[in-house]
């Protein structure tokens, strides 16, 4: 199963020539057709209904939105998370669309393998690292990046409570695999190991 960030190292990456189940987050419905939708910002979800997504695709978002989407087809929660903690960054509404989508990676993958393409983390230059920058519902170029601590702590708690599940991180150049990412079930690799348009 394939779980795609919207990180810049997934742009060369041609999508439709992996092999499985595909889960992407937010603005990927732009581009490419995935299996599974995660969407938990707002106006997201919104974009997905207005464009028809949901007819084809199962789209997922937070259940704080659920009740306004509920009567319509294909649309569901994302997972529960499976541990409590007293911390901000393990509060469901802290969550974002990519760890959530490792998450329903995590619980939906019958061959216990999960694959990441596309969480960046991390800033070459500390603006915005996001393929969808500059467009609708994002983030101008200009601004800063993102503090991808909390997407740390919460996919590397993923990693931990699903430690039946083989996880492969591919990275972009350069990158350094997180401390909470450094667990038995994890593999990095590097992403120029996948397909690459031409």
């Amino acid at each position: 199963m394939w779980v795609f960030g919207n990180g810049e190292s997934r742009k060369h990456i041609d999508l439709d020539r992996l092999k499985g189940y595909k889960i992407g987050c937010n603005a990927i419905m732009r581009d490419h057709e995935v299996d599974y939708l995660v969407c938990v910002d707002r106006r997201m979800v919104n974009e997905a209904i207005k464009d028809n997504i949901n007819e084809t695709t199962l789209v997922y978002t937070r259940k704080d939105w659920y009740g306004d989407y509920r009567h319509l087809k294909n649309v569901r929660e994302v997972p529960d998370i499976p541990y409590e903690s007293v911390i901000r960054a393990d509060e469901p509404f802290q969550w974002g669309s990519g760890p959530y989508a490792v998450l329903l990676a995590a619980k939906l993958s019958k061959e216990r393998s999960v694959s990441l393409v596309g969480f960046d983390l991390y800033s070459d230059n500390k603006l915005v690292n996001n393929l969808y920058k500059d467009t609708q519902g994002y983030d101008e170029a200009s601004k800063s990046a993102v503090d991808p601590r909390y997407w740390i702590h919460q996919i590397g708690k993923v990693f931990e409570h699903f430690s039946k599940v083989n996880f492969t991180v591919y990275r972009p150049l350069n990158w350094e695999t997180p401390k909470a990412w450094i667990k038995s079930n994890v593999e990095v690799d590097k992403i120029s190991n996948i397909y690459y348009n031409t």
